[in-house]
């Protein structure tokens, strides 16, 4: 059984996670513009939908649903398994509705003032418009009727299977004021066996659900940008993310923080903050405490395995500033080096953790 740390460590994981895809998407916002912000949000999720969809599908029981219902309950209960809040309504086999009550995951806290229409929407024709042709149904489509980025109660709407094929512009259609999702009985809607799982399965299933965007933000993001200003780009905001968010999640392990102290009993607890998230998150870690530093060791690169990245040293570099970033806030006078090398054997990774 986990202990109160190590669950606390899978729910860092996923913290960490979701704070660094909503703050990529909003530093693309402010730094490249609306637009590549967009492109962006549509690359993540179609990707990830040419990944997951119909292997989910199957593997939530759902591969012989009527094509709406089916889309609707894959949204509803994969989100579910992530701990994302979403309600489903099926009006009939050809319409299915599902809804993302507030607080959007994604767009976690004041976030979400900054979203545009179109960045948000881009999700939407990522994913949720092209399941009719992932499921050879060209006459099924997506019909939005609010989102919550535009001050409406939830993102909502519904699958619909038309009489024709659909346009590639008609597969997602935004139908404001024209409709809304119906009243949902949240006690009646359906249940997986999540609902009886343990609380380290759960955070377990939470954790993968957050670092499957990592794994789609790394190759999408060097195919957008190319790796130097990937690099650029999510390096920073993963260090302010790391920043941002060691606090809360070192108090939660029961760690201290702000040790203000750059001595090597505060080298030695940011190197149990740092090793116990990256064996939550599924890497294999040796710890070295010396007279004089402490090292985090870590044969592999686990989280990025089987990723096609174009530069896959840029790629972790730009990784590694969200634990610079955490080393920086919990005591600004460690030092941290880090080495890295990608042989024919696999990653070497090292952290190297001294008083300054």
């Amino acid at each position: 059984m986990a202990t109160t740390a190590e669950l606390a460590a899978y729910r860092a994981v996923g913290t960490l996670y979701n704070a660094l895809m909503t703050s990529l998407v909003l530093g693309l916002v402010t730094r490249r513009g609306e637009e590549t912000a967009r492109d962006y949000v549509f690359r993540h999720f179609r990707r990830q939908h040419l990944e997951k969809f119909l292997p989910g599908l199957k593997k939530l029981g759902l591969a012989d649903e009527p094509p709406a219902p089916a889309c609707a309950l894959y949204h509803y209960h994969s989100n579910a398994l992530g701990g994302v809040k979403t309600g489903y309504l099926r009006e009939s086999d050809r319409k299915a509705w599902v809804r993302y009550p507030p607080p959007r995951w994604i767009w976690r806290g004041t976030a979400i003032a900054a979203i545009p229409h179109s960045v948000s929407a881009a999700m939407l024709h990522g994913w949720h418009g092209h399941n009719g042709q992932s499921l050879g149904k060209p006459n099924l489509g997506f019909v939005c009727t609010g989102m919550t980025v535009d001050g409406l109660p939830g993102l909502e709407g519904y699958y619909y299977e038309y009489d024709r094929p659909l346009k590639q512009e008609e597969r997602v259609r935004f139908a404001y004021g024209e409709e809304r999702m119906p009243r949902i009985d949240w006690a009646s809607q359906p249940k997986l066996e999540t609902a009886s799982w343990p609380e380290e399965r759960r955070l377990k299933t939470f954790r993968a659900y957050a670092v499957e965007y990592l794994r789609t933000i790394l190759p999408t993001l060097q195919d957008l940008l190319g790796p130097d200003d990937a690099r650029k780009e999510l390096g920073r905001v993963a260090h302010l993310v790391g920043l941002q968010f060691h606090e809360e999640t070192a108090r939660d392990m029961d760690l201290p923080t702000d040790l203000e102290r750059g001595d090597l009993q505060s080298a030695r607890l940011f190197a149990r903050w740092l090793a116990t998230i990256l064996v939550a998150q599924g890497e294999e870690i040796e710890v070295i405490d010396a007279d004089d530093a402490v090292t985090v060791k870590a044969t592999g690169w686990r989280i990025a395995r089987e990723l096609l990245l174009a530069d896959p040293l840029k790629a972790f570099d730009a990784w590694n500033e969200l634990w610079l970033g955490a080393a920086a806030a919990c005591d600004r006078f460690l030092k941290v080096q880090t080495t890295r090398s990608l042989g024919t054997g696999g990653w070497e990774i090292a952290w190297r953790i001294a008083p300054r």
